[in-house]
């Protein structure tokens, strides 16, 4: 065979195997970053339900409240118990009248006017004023460690949301019953989107999670956008011959909704 046969067969069977070049745009579909159920981890009767259906809230914002009387009257007795330390004073007046008397007595002996087993009972009861003054201490340690806990319990029956998004779905209403199985509303978090695509396996290695890329939005929302790949994944789907790839699309002022079909094209070399 001629020197350029060879030279031209080997071009051609070079240009076969490499993969296709990077300006073909694949189809996508674009998600929620996050989609949240809000449940409560206890179960009542709801007593305010706070937001509407496409409503936006921050994290930690509340969503729900369930009934809750019984939860704060356990708390105002708690901090009542908790706050109140007329026994812990007493104790310790009592620990100082027998230091005092222990402190004459000692006076008293070393003239000659008191006797020892005298000195030796008060001694006692200043070691029983001291036990005592100490046990109030720990009631008042368990008093607030009990506040704390009436505390948790009440603010478990108020629902809030986990992450800042939009509610997509409100489930419930004040009045009704919810226990852990159910949820009151769906949250979406809309910034970023997650662009979901997938490449034939020819693009393995040439995608890299960082990669910049470009996503086209459908009609109505017509658009071109930056993305960047965040997820490559690492297990092809034999039957069809592709894997899948996540992009993460900016949206700070959530004017991109999303649920809505797209196309993205990759800088590939």
């Amino acid at each position: 065979m001629k020197p350029s046969c060879v030279l031209a067969f080997a071009l051609a069977f070079a240009l076969a195997a490499a993969p296709p070049a990077s300006a073909e745009p694949f189809d996508c579909v674009i998600d929620p970053s996050a989609q949240i159920k809000l449940g409560s981890p206890v179960s009542g009767v709801l007593a305010e339900v706070l937001v509407e259906r496409g409503d936006f809230v921050e994290a930690g914002q509340e969503i729900a409240r369930l009934e809750s009387g019984i939860d704060q009257a356990t708390v105002e007795v708690d901090r009542l118990q908790a706050d109140s330390s007329e026994e812990l004073n007493a104790a310790q007046t009592r620990l100082e009248l027998a230091q005092t008397r222990l402190a004459r007595a000692r006076a008293l002996a070393e003239k000659g006017v008191a006797t020892t087993e005298q000195v030796e009972q008060l001694a006692a009861e200043v070691q029983l004023a001291e036990r005592e003054r100490e046990l109030q201490v720990q009631r008042r340690r368990l008093a607030a460690l009990e506040l704390e806990r009436s505390l948790a319990q009440l603010a478990r029956r108020t629902i809030r949301a986990p992450i800042a998004g939009y509610v997509a779905e409100r489930s419930l209403s004040a009045g009704e019953f919810i226990d852990q199985s159910a949820s009151v509303a769906t949250l979406v978090a809309l910034d970023p989107l997650r662009v979901e695509t997938f490449l034939p396996v020819s693009f393995w290695g040439q995608v890299q999670s960082g990669m910049a890329a470009i996503v086209t939005l459908a009609e109505p929302v017509a658009g071109t956008y930056p993305a960047t790949v965040s997820v490559v994944d690492r297990v092809f789907d034999a039957a069809s011959g592709t894997f899948g790839v996540r992009l993460d699309l900016p949206n700070p002022d959530g004017g991109l909704p999303a649920g809505q079909r797209c196309a993205v094209e990759f800088a590939l070399p």
